[in-house]
């Protein structure tokens, strides 16, 4: 069973390059940003340790994470979120890692995680593939996905590492413009030199 770390940028489109590999090779899907939603979804060590460092202000009525109002703070604001990337690593790599361990009958398990690299779980990846898009495209996604302002999409990206990070560390890079047929193509090629 081999571990493939999936990385890049918000709106570079690594859950679709994840679900096509699923849909066609033997893969299992460990979402790292699900991760964090489903261990921010109950009282939690980690969302009372989000609570105790960015305050109440981030709960909305019912006593649940905003996470617009948390992802507002921190991708206008380098401190605050590499104060939050601590809390996260620390919870969300564990769980992670107990999920990798729950997992027996595939070819290939599937981390996507954006912050493959910061939170060193590519040290326990066979291969990482970085997923690479144009900024507009990015930008487009996102405001599409997350139902945010062009300039809030374009700060989230301000606040994460560029394309050229990726093509430095990964493996292997796929280009996500939106030609399925495309992407298809470049991952067929990857597979083919991990048989």
């Amino acid at each position: 069973m081999k571990i493939i770390g999936v990385t890049g940028n918000s709106g570079s489109g690594k859950s679709t390059v994840c679900k096509i590999i699923k849909e066609n090779y033997d893969a299992r899907i460990i979402d790292a940003d699900e991760v964090a939603k489903s261990l921010t979804s109950s009282d939690t060590q980690y969302l009372q340790e989000i609570i105790k460092t960015f305050g109440t202000d981030i709960l909305d009525e019912n006593r649940k994470l905003n996470r617009k109002k948390l992802a507002d703070i921190v991708f206008n604001n380098k401190n605050q979120k590499e104060l939050l990337d601590k809390i996260t690593f620390k919870y969300v790599v564990n769980q992670i890692n107990e999920e990798i361990r729950k997992i027996h009958n595939c070819k290939y398990i599937l981390l996507d995680v954006p912050l493959l690299f910061e939170s060193s779980l590519n040290k326990i990846c066979n291969i990482t593939i970085g997923v690479i898009a144009q900024e507009e495209v990015k930008i487009k996604r996102i405001i599409k996905r997350d139902n945010i302002s062009y300039e809030s999409a374009k700060s989230r990206l301000n606040s994460q590492p560029n394309d050229e990070f990726y093509i430095k560390k990964c493996n292997y890079i796929i280009g996500n413009e939106g030609n399925l047929e495309k992407i298809k193509g470049q991952i067929n090629l990857i597979f083919k030199t991990l048989q």
